[in-house]
């Protein structure tokens, strides 16, 4: 599939069939996170793959949305390495972790799998069930596993704002 098709088509999975992420895939979206492009390549994002029937079950105790999927990725950043902005602090860290988000999505969109960006969840209730994400900033969690039988994509998925309203030549 080429990008234009794969970044239109792709779309939030809220329905997963039961069927295992195999490891070779899910190592190839992995990798994919691993490689994405950070401020001063300080690669701040740190990524944790939930896959036991307990730490699925625990992760889905801290949402606000409930896809029961075969894998939960885990997306944070550590601000004691993030690069900050010298003239106002701004820390990329939120920004580095959603690129490697980003590119984990696609990665799984290009071989077949779904996944949800998830941001209704509970950061310090996951971080106290996992104390190994203590002292990071947790941005997102990817439900990440392969389609349903009749999932589909949301009513408003292809609803988009004319190009004019979003870009400007300047």
């Amino acid at each position: 599939m080429d990008f234009a098709q794969l970044s239109a088509e792709r779309y939030s999975l809220r329905k997963y069939s039961n069927r295992p992420v195999e490891e070779e895939k899910l190592s190839l979206i992995l990798e994919s996170g691993r490689n994405a492009p950070t401020a001063h390549n300080f690669q701040p994002q740190r990524i944790f793959v939930l896959q036991s029937p307990e730490a699925l079950e625990k992760a889905d105790a801290c949402m606000g949305s409930h896809f029961h999927p075969p894998v939960i990725v885990a997306v944070a950043y550590d601000p004691a390495v993030s690069w900050h902005r010298e003239t106002d602090g701004k820390d990329h860290g939120e920004i580095d972790a959603a690129i490697a988000a980003t590119q984990m999505m696609l990665q799984a969109a290009d071989l077949g799998l779904g996944t949800t960006y998830v941001g209704m969840f509970r950061p310090e209730e996951l971080k106290a069930a996992f104390p190994e994400m203590e002292g990071l900033e947790i941005t997102a969690l990817l439900t990440l596993g392969y389609p349903a039988e009749g999932a589909h994509p949301a009513r408003l998925h292809s609803d988009r704002k004319p190009i004019g309203e979003l870009v400007k030549y300047l």
